[in-house]
Formats: C-alpha cells, structure tokens, sequence
C-alpha cells in the first residue's frame, strides 16, 4: 500500500486509533472538573446559571465519556494484536500500570458516574456533589496512571532484563520515572486548556447569533479566565519539560529543532522554520535566530544543544515530521495565551461580550486545544523512534508481523468504522453544543424528594425536544 510495509500500517494504525481515542479523554478530563467547580458554585451561591450549565455540559460529557471508554478498548487490544513481541517484553511492566487504572480510576468512575448522571433529583445535594468530585478525581487518576505507564516507555527505570524480558524490581521507580511528573503535568494542564476552548468556542457561537444571556456569558468567562491562567502556566511546563527531554532523549530535542551539527564552540541557533531533510541531513530554507536555540533549550548563552549527526543514522527519529508538529504545539499555545490577554483587555473594557472579532477568534479558538494535543504526541510519540521502549527495544522488533494484506485490510476497516461510529457520536455531540444551556427563569422548578414527580437526567436524550423540553423542570431541580 502506496509502498509502505507492514510495519509501517501497523504504525500508522495505532497512530490512527490513538488520534481518536486521546480527543475524547482530554475534554472528559477537563469537563469533568468544569462540572465539579459549576455544582460547587451552585451549591455555595444558589445562582442558577450555574445549576443550569452543569446540565448542560453533563450531557456533552456522557456522550464524550462513553465514546471515550469504547475507543479505549480498542488501544488495549492492539497490544495483543498488532504489538505482541513488545507485550511479551515489557507487559510486566505495562500490564500492571494499565492494570491499576482500571481497579483504581475506572472502578471510581464507574460506580459514581450513575450518581452524577442520574441521581440529580434521587440523592441530596452533598452526595451527589461528592460524586462529581469522585468522577473527576477518576479521571486524573486515570490521567496518573496512563502516562506513568506511556512515560516508562520514553525513560524507563527500575528494571532487570532477564530472559530476554523486562523485570520490574522497583516499582516507585517504574511509576515515577525520569520524565513522568513533567508529561503528567504537561497532559493534564493540556485537557483543562483544551476544554476552555472548547466551552469558550460554544460560548462565542452563540453570542455571535445573537443569543445573550447569563448563562452564555458564563460560559465564556469562565473559559477565558482559565485561559487567561492556564496557558501561560502549560508554557512554563513545556519549557521544564523541554529541559528533561534533553537529558534524556537529546536524539529527539535534535530532530525537533532540525539541528544537524554544531559548528565548533558555537551556541546553537533557533531555527524559526525550514524543511529538514533526512537523507541530505540538513534543514534547507532555514530561517535561523543565533543564539536563541541555547538560551531556551539550555537556559545558557554558550551551552551547545546536541546535534543530529552525533547519532547513528538507523537511531534518528524523523526530523521533517516531529519539526513542524513541535511547532504546530507551539504556534497554537501561543495563539491561546494572546486569546487570554485579549480577553482580559476587553473585560476590563466591558466589551468582551460584544466584540465580535474577538469572539470569531474564540469560536475558531474551539478545536486548537485537541490540535495542540494531537501535535504534542505526535512529537513525543514519533521523536521517541526508532525506539517503543527507548533504549531497549527497537519498534521494528515490537510488532506481531503480520503480513502486508493483513494490515491493509485491518487499518481500511478501522478508517471506516472510526468515521462512521464517532463521526456520529461527535455530530451528535455538537448538536448538543448547538442547542445551548436551557435557562428555566420564573418557571416552578420541582426539587425532587418524598412525594415529588423525578426524572432521570437522560443525557442521550436531547434529541427529543418534546421529552426534553417536557422534564426541563423537572431535571432543574436541586
């Protein structure tokens, strides 16, 4: 297939799944704790704009959980599938981490989320506050075990290889390996980032169509404040994260800034944009700031970065690609840290709500979250080969080797079920968007309890307008 080897579709298959499934954990991460603080607000100030936003993005986030869940089964089997040789060398070590998410994130999940989805008129306000704070405390659980696990492989620790297998020997240092606290924090802040667009963005839809009321309001000041604080912060993480990816992967720093070789004791210079090229082994077009590439990769003015020509040809990762998905993640967060200020400068202004430049900027602000993180991974992921386990087992020796029909069959059949299944599951997801919080102002609101009519807060069942609109008071209660 278009001169690919197996091995490659297998690559590009997982590529493919992994692209899909990691959308919908980030915005379940991030919504789950923007639910968590709008039923706190509600419980501590009784405003019901905040009671009538949490119902509204409850049922956006059972639609992205349960897509999120259905595709996460799918990463899991490919393990077995298509990555035998590479389970059968380190499953000691990524089967029990996987295995912990599961009896400690999913188990948590699970038994609350009934709670938070269902129980809005059938339990008191405390419990079922308190199972929203568990469902988003799950999340990063979740969160805490995925990337201990995915980082183990980009700087794995406390292991004997013995018998042709990876042992763990010592656990804390399986968990929290070199660069795991920096990519947890740096995935974690992402998913909050990204679901602050991606409320902001509906917010601006909105207002843009001329429907202004507070909860709409609320909804994009609240995105923006997160922006405003959050942005900056990620960037302030990238650049610590940055500092131990150099330590431990400088292969990958290299390719990343299209650094071929160092020029005597020369600082290394920042390469703004160019095309590097892989088998002439240079970057042609490069546009280059002196200096610039020492001060942020080192923090120095004389310290040279390591350059892609100290390593062997067969252990360079693709430059062409991680280059320019490195700069896509930056470019981006760059753009979200400017929406944050601008924001700021018309609140001040008492214009953020009016503007309509800087609203289309929010609303096409929307999808530059789950963009920035989808280029993120592709950095990491890519900048880590040729290695799956880095150091210690190349990705060619990983796979199940399968043949090249095989591949080919499996990867077109995922391309049709993926954007047939979730290409419904996202368009109904937007539909929710679209539909906008539902406000109940002066209307008999029924708080539920002995006595009281109760309905389940169906969060599937928003295409039905007559039943929606019918149980709208009903599901406003407290």
């Amino acid at each position: 297939m278009f001169g690919l080897e197996a091995l490659d579709l297998a690559r590009i298959q997982f590529a493919f799944t992994i692209s899909f499934h990691i959308l919908f954990p980030a915005i379940t991460i991030g919504l789950a704790s923007y639910l968590a603080v709008l039923e706190g607000l509600w419980l501590k100030t009784r405003d019901d704009t905040y009671r009538d936003l949490y119902h509204f993005w409850s049922k956006i986030f059972a639609v992205n959980f349960g897509m999120g869940v259905v595709s996460g089964l799918v990463m899991a089997y490919q393990f077995g599938t298509n990555w035998s040789r590479f389970s059968d060398f380190a499953g000691s070590v990524t089967g029990p981490l996987l295995t912990y998410e599961v009896l400690t994130a999913f188990f948590l999940e699970a038994g609350f989320l009934g709670v938070m989805l269902f129980g809005w008129n059938r339990v008191g306000r405390k419990l079922h506050f308190f199972a929203t704070v568990m469902v988003a405390i799950g999340t990063l659980i979740s969160t805490f075990w995925i990337l201990s696990s995915n980082s183990w492989m980009q700087t794995p620790q406390g292991y004997e290889i013995v018998d042709g297998r990876v042992i763990p020997v010592d656990w804390l240092a399986v968990v929290f390996n070199p660069s795991f606290p920096y990519r947890l924090a740096h995935m974690a802040t992402a998913a909050f980032v990204a679901t602050a667009f991606f409320v902001g963005s509906s917010a601006a839809w909105h207002l843009l169509r001329g429907r202004d009321n507070p909860a709409i309001r609320r909804m994009l000041s609240m995105a923006m404040w997160m922006a405003l604080i959050v942005a900056p912060i990620q960037a302030v993480i990238g650049d610590f994260h940055g500092l131990n990816t150099l330590k431990h992967q400088p292969a990958k720093i290299a390719a990343i800034e299209g650094h071929w070789e160092n020029v005597g004791d020369e600082p290394t210079p920042l390469i703004l944009f160019g095309w590097p090229d892989m088998k002439a082994e240079k970057t042609k077009f490069a546009v280059e700031i002196p200096y610039l590439g020492s001060l942020i990769l080192t923090h120095s003015l004389d310290k040279q970065v390591p350059a892609l020509k100290e390593f062997p040809p067969q252990d360079r990762p693709n430059s062409t690609i991680v280059f320019w998905s490195f700069r896509i993640m930056v470019g981006l967060g760059m753009l979200m840290i400017l929406t944050g200020l601008w924001s700021l400068w018309l609140r001040k202004r008492d214009r953020i709500y009016q503007n309509r430049a800087f609203l289309y900027l929010a609303l096409w602000m929307g999808p530059s979250g789950l963009i920035a993180i989808l280029a993120g991974w592709f950095t990491t992921e890519i900048g880590r080969q040729p290695w799956v386990v880095y150091g210690l087992m190349r990705t060619a020796d990983a796979s199940s080797g399968h043949s090249l029909m095989q591949m080919s069959i499996t990867l077109a059949l995922f391309v049709v079920v993926y954007f047939s299944l979730f290409g419904v599951g996202i368009g109904y997801m937007m539909r929710l968007v679209r539909k906008g919080p539902k406000t109940n102002e002066g209307a008999e609101v029924s708080h539920g309890g002995p006595g009281q009519k109760r309905t389940p807060a169906r969060p599937l069942s928003a295409a039905d307008d007559d039943a929606e609109d019918n149980g709208t008071s009903l599901n406003k209660g407290n």
